[in-house]
């Protein structure tokens, strides 16, 4: 029965045709009923109905109020907790939306796997509530800032570092190819595999490309394309690719793989600087400053708590 069908986050961008941003959207609006099973969001295939009927406009105005007005202490109560959407592809966010959940009950955090670029742009169209970027500019050297300068005009944020981390090159286990840094990338006949367009490490790589004079279409694999840091390592390790750009961490991970460190990227949090998110940005920066989060955060190798909880920028 319908009743006993329920569908994940995805599933339903799929049956609907939309992004799983939107769909976190319409959940964070209430348009769309959900519950939580673990980490994941889960709606009921009775709740997405009704939403598909109201969106055809099946439902005129007096049944809508009929029902609103037998629910009058539903919308009224305060203590409904608030879905607020973290975007990233870090493990660090769900430790953190994990912490935001144990400290207040006014929030009920939603995670969107989006690469960094797409998360500001996300942020742009009020699709996210908390945003996580790591983005190069190669000009200056300075990690987020231009980016977020440039994408969230006339936008109020609060940027806090959430953790530094080291990035660098994927080579197969001794490094056969011999690379050492961006310029050997160049090399002939090397193989590379890229992440997805609009993720840090792509512009990462494009940045090193660019100030090292090496055009991107005579590299073997630029085209070829993983969504997450995992899989490029293991396309490295598996013999398929002879570089790829990653952060340390997967290195750890994936047996087969070498890691050259190159540079220590900021990896930070963007939240919107409104009445509304008062409670928001102090509740995380108390978060992110605390010892259990500290504590449980440095437990992960490869991630550097210097700055973590500090405020680097306000709009």
């Amino acid at each position: 029965m319908s009743e006993d069908i329920s569908y994940t986050t995805e599933e339903i961008s799929k049956l609907l045709k939309i992004s799983k941003l939107t769909v976190y959207d319409l959940i964070k609006k209430g348009e769309l009923a959900s519950y939580r099973v673990g980490k994941q969001m889960r709606v009921d295939a009775s709740d997405l109905e009704a939403y598909k009927q109201r969106s055809k406009g099946m439902q005129n105005t007096r049944e809508t109020t009929s029902r609103q007005s037998d629910m009058p202490n539903v919308t009224a109560q305060s203590n409904d907790p608030r879905s607020i959407v973290i975007t990233g592809q870090d493990m660090s966010l769900d430790l953190l939306a994990r912490h935001v959940e144990k400290e207040t009950p006014r929030y009920r955090p939603l995670r969107s796997n989006v690469g960094s670029l797409d998360s500001l742009i996300s942020m742009y169209n009020g699709h996210s509530d908390i945003v996580s970027t790591h983005l190069l500019d190669g000009d200056t050297g300075e990690y987020n800032i231009p980016y977020i300068r440039k994408l969230l005009v006339g936008t109020p944020v609060v940027v806090m570092n959430l953790l530094s981390r080291q990035a660098g090159i994927y080579v197969r286990h001794g490094n056969p190819r011999g690379i050492k840094g961006w310029n050997d990338l160049k090399q002939p006949g090397l193989r590379l595999i890229n992440r997805e367009k609009g993720s840090g490490a792509r512009v990462l790589l494009d940045e090193q490309l660019r100030l090292h004079g090496i055009p991107a279409h005579g590299l073997l694999g630029y085209q070829e394309e993983q969504t997450n840091h995992l899989g490029v390592a293991a396309k490295v390790a598996a013999g398929d690719a002879d570089a790829g750009v990653g952060i340390e961490k997967a290195a750890s991970i994936v047996s087969g793989v070498d890691f050259i460190p190159l540079i220590s990227e900021r990896y930070d949090l963007v939240i919107l600087k409104k009445a509304e998110n008062t409670f928001l940005i102090d509740t995380i920066a108390r978060i992110l400053k605390s010892e259990a989060f500290q504590k449980e955060l440095g437990s992960i190798s490869g991630y550097n708590l210097a700055q973590t909880g500090h405020i680097l920028f306000e709009s």
